[in-house]
This record gives C-alpha cells, structure tokens and sequence, in this order.
C-alpha cells in the first residue's frame, strides 16, 4: 500500500466553543492547532473559518489570517473549505479560492444535513468548477452520497479538473449515507481508475470508519469538525485523534506520508496565495 495521508479537519462549521473548549477558533488558534497535528502525523489540514464572534464565515481576509498562521508554523497541506455552512450563497462560499490554496473541498450534490439541506445543484457545480480552474486549485471531492460520485465525474468529462482526482467520502451524517463498511465498499467500486480516497466518519463512526481507510488502503480524515470525543464522554483534541490514527496505522505496518510526499502522491503545485 502507498504510504497514508492523514487529514485534520480542524473546525468546521457547526461544532462550538460550548461543545468543546479544545476548538480552535482564532487563526491563531488554527495555526496552533495544524502544527499540532503536524507532529501528530497529519499532513493535510482542512480548515474552516470563524469571524470575531466565533460564528462560521467565508470571509477571504479571515482564511488568509489562518494560512497565513499555518505557514508560520508548518509544512502541511492547507485545504480550505468551499461548503462553508448551511445557507451560505455561493458567492460566500468561493471566497478563498481566490487566494490559490492548494486544496480545496468541493462537494458534488445536494444532501440532507441534519435538520438542514446543503444545495449543490447541477448550475452551482458548474459555477465552482469555473473558479477552481480559474484559481488553478486543485479539489478534494466531498462525497456524502454516492451519486455525488457521477456527478463529479460530469464535471471531468466536461473538461475540469484534468489530472488526479481526489475523493473524501464523509460518512454518517444525519440525512447523508450511513457509515458502514458495506457503503464504503460500494463507494470504492464507484472510483474511476487511479483516483485516490479517504474516508472521514461523523461522531462515534470517526474511529471504525478510519481503521477501514487503513486496512483497505486508502487515506483518512479525523478531527473535531467529525467529532469532539477521544471515547463516550472524553472529549478530544485534534492531535489525538490524528495520533490515534498514526498509532493504529503503525501497528499495521501501514507508514503515514509526509505533507511533502502528500503533495506528489495527490499531484500538487504548491503556489504561494496572495
């Protein structure tokens, strides 16, 4: 098996200072946070936002803030978030493509969220697709269900998003696919050929959903906008559950790349935003 790429997926959009007090919310906070799950074994930090309030935003200036606190501090992968919350416009959520981070999440349909519904209609995925080739970034495709697969893949076949393609299935959200290993199988089977994944499970599925992306040779997600608990009622903080993670992976001889082999194995070009 090709060497593990582990994501900390940092913040998010929904979980707060009142679920957890290890949340990190401040870019500094953030930079913090990523550098602590670089030495954990991480090499890719996916990141959301938060204004002056602590409320979720998309807010160009703010990401750069937070890049710019991760780069003083490590070498990961920064992939930033183009879902941002429930209810966002799209003209909110593409905010900080323009800044060229490496990474970007891209989620390739509409699902139900919880007591919400995330839209991504067929227009919207266009739109997207326009300004990710526009700011040259190259996306994580944030699979919920398994359609959203094809309808990533008619983006390709459109013309965007040439080169290596990356899925992250995140399974287990309420209204979403279940998170079991009989979906993730069936998932897996959807791929075109030489795509890569991970897998990021919600709550209480983080931690079997991560050990299936070792064992069947893919890569993982985990972090405290999955969920905020080591076990029932001890809450985590990032770096250990990205050191669960590495520890698990170490048992099974499985070796975790470096943000530096992550970038040729996912084939990116590291272009310093502005």
């Amino acid at each position: 098996m090709e060497k593990l790429i582990i994501t900390a997926a940092l913040v998010g959009a929904e979980v707060t200072r009142e679920d957890t007090p290890y949340l990190p919310v401040t870019p500094v906070e953030i930079g913090e946070a990523a550098a602590e799950a670089r030495e954990a074994g991480a090499s890719i930090v996916h990141i959301h936002v938060r204004d002056e309030n602590g409320a979720p935003t998309q807010d160009r200036n703010m990401y750069r803030r937070a890049i710019e606190e991760i780069e003083k501090r490590c070498d990961v992968v920064v992939q930033v978030s183009t879902g941002g919350a429930v209810g966002m416009s799209i003209e909110e959520r593409i905010e900080p493509l323009s800044l060229r981070p490496e990474m970007a999440s891209l989620t390739t349909g509409t699902v139900n969220f919880g007591d919400g519904v995330f839209m991504n209609t067929p227009e919207q995925l266009v739109a997207f697709a326009e300004e990710f080739e526009r700011y040259g970034v190259r996306p994580e495709f944030e699979i919920f269900e398994v359609g959203m697969i094809a309808n990533a893949m008619k983006l390709v076949k459109k013309g965007y998003f040439t080169g290596h393609l990356h899925f992250d299935f995140v399974m287990g959200v309420p209204g979403a696919i279940p998170a079991t290993a009989d979906h993730l199988l069936h998932m897996i089977k959807q791929l075109p050929e030489g795509a890569t994944w991970s897998v990021a499970g919600i709550g209480r599925a983080q931690l079997p959903m991560a050990v299936l992306g070792i064992v069947l040779g893919g890569h993982v997600r985990v972090g405290l906008e999955d969920n905020i608990y080591y076990r029932k009622g001890e809450l985590a903080t990032n770096a250990q559950l990205v050191e669960r993670v590495a520890r698990i992976a170490g048992e099974l001889n499985r070796e975790i790349a470096t943000p530096d082999e992550t970038r040729r194995m996912l084939c990116l070009s590291k272009t310093k935003f502005y």
